[in-house]
């Protein structure tokens, strides 16, 4: 990974919250903001999480354990860590909320599972807000930044619903807040990332074949050969996966940053999904509904 300094006029060991840093892309935007000099607040779900980052011995790397997204009652207790900490540590607020949490499953919205969605919904959407809600006033104290980690276009994808129907709100969730906050120069920035080679997307294939062999014969029958096209497609395209240490770099980037950009692209195809959402949208659900009729 590039190595990066902060430059001499930012603020030393400013806070920093990101959540979901069990793996993928919060585990490498935690570390690699910690080792960069800022003081990282990394929630995770599981104690057994927070036990892996705390061995790593980082001072400024700070685990925090429960945040559940969908348990909103998890929320006041973090955000009292984080302000007492922050306090100790001679800050008076938090600089950056990073918002990553959330997982997503595949599957036709014929039959999603709506108990996976519910949980999506409320980790990536509702949970989030709880969230930025409860450290805004902290954010607000030092014109803070707020960094959404989404999908790279708002543009209808088959078979991944959960992700992409709650980036659709984020993005309208950031871009609402981008001018709610203006008045206290609080930036939302969207991280629209491509193909990242996380462990998630290691075990797609193995859970769509699992998650096949529990449909019924009437329901295999109207998606199966599409999923399984879509599953080879999807080796070729795992096979040029971007890291998730050059998201982590993004976001360091976005951090610094005196002029933040409102989205930065990142990842295998993110530029192309980019430019396919600037099209008109019939030309775009055409284009797909030839790409995917079966």
């Amino acid at each position: 990974m590039k190595s990066f300094r902060l430059k001499q006029s930012f603020p030393d060991r400013e806070g920093v919250l990101v959540t979901g840093c069990s793996s993928g892309i919060g585990r490498a935007t935690a570390l690699y903001l910690a080792q960069q000099g800022f003081t990282v607040f990394a929630t995770v779900r599981k104690e057994s999480d927070a036990e892996e980052l705390r061995a790593i011995g980082a001072s400024n790397l700070i685990p925090i354990c429960p945040l559940d997204l969908t348990q909103l009652d998890d929320i006041p207790d973090v955000v009292a860590t984080v302000t007492e900490t922050l306090a100790h540590r001679g800050k008076s607020g938090l600089y950056a909320l990073v918002n990553n949490a959330g997982g997503g499953t595949v599957a036709p919205i014929e039959l999603m599972d709506l108990a996976h969605f519910r949980t999506e919904l409320e980790t990536r959407v509702l949970g989030a807000v709880a969230l930025v809600q409860a450290f805004l006033p902290l954010i607000r104290r030092v014109q803070g930044r707020i960094v959404w980690i989404v999908t790279p276009a708002t543009i209808p994808t088959p078979y991944v619903t959960s992700i992409h129907a709650c980036d659709f709100a984020v993005n309208c969730i950031a871009r609402t807040l981008e001018i709610e906050l203006a008045s206290w120069k609080i930036r939302n920035i969207m991280i629209r990332c491509g193909g990242i080679d996380t462990r998630a997307a290691r075990q797609t294939n193995a859970r769509i074949e699992a998650w096949l062999e529990t449909l019924s014969p009437d329901q295999a029958a109207l998606y199966s050969s599409a999923l399984h096209n879509w599953k080879d497609e999807m080796k070729r395209f795992d096979a040029n996966r971007t890291s998730p240490e050059r998201v982590a770099e993004t976001v360091f980037n976005a951090l610094i940053a005196r002029k933040p950009k409102h989205r930065y692209m990142v990842g295998h195809m993110a530029r192309f999904a980019n430019l396919l959402e600037l099209l008109p949208q019939t030309w775009v659900d055409a284009v797909l509904v030839r790409r995917f009729r079966r």
